[in-house]
């Protein structure tokens, strides 16, 4: 999410500009009715890529409280892994999953409905956490927050 909150406006694919302007929009509208987290796996994904664009996204998240990444997230993330629909590629997706679930956060917000906000997958991820004791975050994108 916050890849497209800092980006440049991108040209050509209606679907990433839309996503841009629902991000923003939530952020200048809802954000601040949230308490806002982030982990090392953002900041690891942030990192990456052109060192502008990284320059903004760090800043972003520097205003946010960091979540440690445990090794109870970590055993999540490798039977959530196992256990799900999550494909075996997935594994920074399963560790984002894992970390708010065991940080009790109420949501995770992203636009990566490959496998995080995605109904289909979100079933075995609950299914699986709950039988091991957490109650897993809402995922779901910004637009979904956007009315209160």
């Amino acid at each position: 999410m916050i890849s497209y909150l800092t980006a440049r406006r991108v040209q050509g694919s209606l679907r990433v500009a839309a996503h841009q302007d629902v991000t923003r929009e939530w952020w200048d509208t809802r954000s601040q009715e949230f308490d806002l987290y982030a982990s090392a796996v953002v900041v690891e994904e942030a990192q990456d890529g052109d060192p502008m664009a990284a320059a903004a996204r760090l800043e972003v998240i520097s205003s946010l409280t960091l979540l440690d990444v445990t090794q109870e997230a970590r055993d999540l993330a490798a039977i959530l892994l196992r256990e799900t629909r999550l494909p075996a590629k997935a594994n920074a997706d399963a560790l984002h999953i894992a970390t708010a679930t065991v940080h009790g956060m109420d949501y995770l917000i992203t636009w990566n409905c490959k496998h995080i906000a995605n109904a289909v997958i979100f079933r075995s991820i609950e299914a699986v956490c709950r039988a091991r004791g957490y109650e897993p975050p809402v995922m779901c994108t910004p637009e979904e927050l956007l009315e209160p």
